[in-house]
C-alpha cells in the first residue's frame, strides 16, 4: 500500500517529490504568512487610522472566523471537484484580495478586504492535508506530518523580520503587496501540480457539503478534534498580542519585536524533531499527555516572572511553545486516521474548528483584560488544564481506550 502511494507521489509530472513538497509547505504556511507578515505594523496601523487596538485586530481575528468557515465549504468541494481547480479558484481571489488590502483607505476597507483574503486562503489550508492523505498512510504519513510541521516553522520565523524590513524600505501596504506576490507564486504551483484525488465524490455539492456531519457523527474524531483544537488557544492568543507585548509592554523596536517573535516561532521547529525522537521510545498517549502537563508549567512560569523582561518572558514562554507544535503531528494523525474517505471534509473540520478556536483566543488576548504577559501565562494554565484532563479522561473511555495502548 505504501509503495503505491509512493507511486502517486511520483506522479507529479512536473514538481516532482521535492516540489510536491515545497508546494504542500507553502500551502500549509500561508496562513502565518498572511498574518505574521504584518504583525510588526499593527501598533502603526493602530495610529495610522487613529482607531482602537481591538479595531485594528480585527483584521486578523476576522480573517481566522472566515477563513475557518471557507474550509468548511472548500474542504468537500475538493472531494467533489478536485484539489487542483479547488486551490486554482481560491488562490485567484485570495491574491484579488492581497491587492485591495494593500490599497485600503480606511480600517473598514481593510477588514473587508481581509475577509476575502480569508475566504481564498481556505482553499489552500483545506487541500495542504487532503493532498498529504491522498498520498500518504500509516507510519509515512505521520512521519510526513512532523516532516512538513518542521519545515513549515520557517516562513512564520521570517515572516516578522521581513515585514519589519519593509517597514523599513515602504510602510504597512508593503507587506500586503508581498502576500500579493506571494499568492502569484503559490497559483504557479497550483498550475504545474499535478491532481491527487482518485475517486471524487458523487452527487451534488449540498450533498458533498453534508459530509462534513458524516464525519461529526464519527464519536472518537469529534471528541479528539475538540481536545486538539481547544488547545490551540493559547499559542494564538500570543500571535495576536505578541506586537503589544513586546512593543508596548517592553518598549521595543519594530525590528526588535520582530527577533523575539522569531525566537518563539523559531522554537516551534523543535517540536516536531522532539515528537519524532521520542516517539520510538515512548506511547503516543503518554508523549501527548506530557505536553499539556509541560504547557501548564509553562504557563506558571510566565505568570510569576514573565513581566521582569523580555528575554525572562520569551524563555518562559519557549516550553508552551514547543509542546504547541509537539502534538501537532501525533494530533493529526490520531484526527486523520479516525474516519475512511471523506478525507477533504475531515482536514476540512481538523484545520476550520483549530482556527475558530484559536480565534477565541485572539478576542481574549484583544479584550484590554489587563496586563497581555499574565493574560498569556493564564490561558496556557487554563487551557493545559482543560485539555490535558478530558484527553486523560475520554482516552479512559471504552471507545478511545485503545489509543492508549498505541
Amino acid at each position: 500500500m505504501n509503495q503505491q502511494k509512493d507511486k502517486s507521489l511520483s506522479g507529479q509530472k512536473v514538481l516532482g517529490n521535492a516540489g510536491l513538497m515545497v508546494f504542500l509547505v507553502l500551502l500549509s504556511a500561508f496562513v502565518p504568512l498572511s498574518t505574521d507578515l504584518y504583525l510588526p505594523a499593527l501598533p502603526t496601523m493602530t495610529a495610522y487610522f487613529n482607531v482602537t487596538p481591538v479595531l485594528t485586530n480585527l483584521t486578523i481575528i476576522l480573517f481566522f472566523v472566515f477563513f475557518s468557515v471557507s474550509m468548511l465549504v472548500w474542504g468537500p468541494l475538493s472531494d467533489k471537484q478536485g484539489r487542483r481547480p479547488i486551490l486554482l479558484i481560491g488562490l485567484i481571489g485570495y491574491s484579488v484580495a492581497s491587492f485591495l488590502c494593500a490599497v485600503s483607505s480606511t480600517v473598514y476597507m481593510l477588514i473587508v478586504a481581509r475577509i476575502l483574503q480569508a475566504i481564498g486562503a481556505g482553499a489552500a489550508t483545506a487541500t495542504a492535508m487532503a493532498i498529504i492523505k491522498d498520498v500518504y498512510t500509516g507510519k509515512g504519513l505521520e512521519r510526513r506530518l512532523a516532516l512538513l510541521q518542521t519545515i513549515s516553522v520557517i516562513c512564520p520565523v521570517v515572516a516578522p523580520m521581513l515585514g519589519a524590513l519593509i517597514l523599513k524600505l515602504t510602510d504597512w501596504r508593503g507587506t500586503f503587496y508581498a502576500e500579493l506576490v506571494l499568492g502569484i507564486i503559490v497559483i504557479v504551483f497550483s498550475v504545474l501540480f499535478t491532481e491527487t484525488l482518485k475517486q471524487k465524490e458523487s452527487g451534488g455539492v449540498f450533498h458533498t457539503i453534508s459530509r462534513l456531519f458524516v464525519v461529526l457523527k464519527n464519536k472518537r474524531f469529534t471528541v479528539l478534534l475538540i481536545i486538539f483544537s481547544l488547545s490551540g488557544i493559547t499559542f494564538m492568543a500570543f500571535v495576536a498580542s505578541s506586537s503589544y507585548i513586546y512593543q508596548n509592554t517592553f518598549n521595543l523596536s519594530e525590528q526588535a519585536y520582530s527577533y523575539f517573535f522569531a525566537f518563539n516561532a523559531a522554537s516551534t521547529v523543535l517540536g516536531p524533531l522532539l515528537y519524532v525522537g521520542l516517539s520510538g521510545r515512548f506511547s503516543r498517549f503518554a508523549l501527548i499527555t506530557m505536553s499539556f502537563v509541560v504547557t501548564v508549567i509553562s504557563g506558571i512560569l510566565v505568570s510569576i516572572f514573565g513581566n521582569l523582561n523580555p528575554y525572562i518572558f520569551a524563555a518562559a514562554l519557549l516550553p508552551a511553545t514547543v509542546m504547541a507544535s509537539f502534538v501537532a503531528p501525533p494530533s493529526k494523525y490520531l484526527l486523520l486516521s479516525q474516519h475512511e474517505g471523506d478525507t477533504g471534509s475531515a482536514s476540512a473540520l481538523i484545520n476550520a474548528v483549530s482556527s475558530i478556536a484559536g480565534s477565541a483566543g485572539m478576542v481574549v488576548s484583544s479584550l484590554q483584560l489587563g496586563n497581555l504577559v499574565l493574560v498569556i501565562g493564564a490561558l496556557n494554565i487554563a487551557i493545559g488544564i482543560l485539555c490535558g484532563g478530558a484527553w486523560i479522561f475520554f482516552t479512559g473511555r471504552p471507545f478511545l481506550k485503545d489509543i492508549r495502548e498505541s
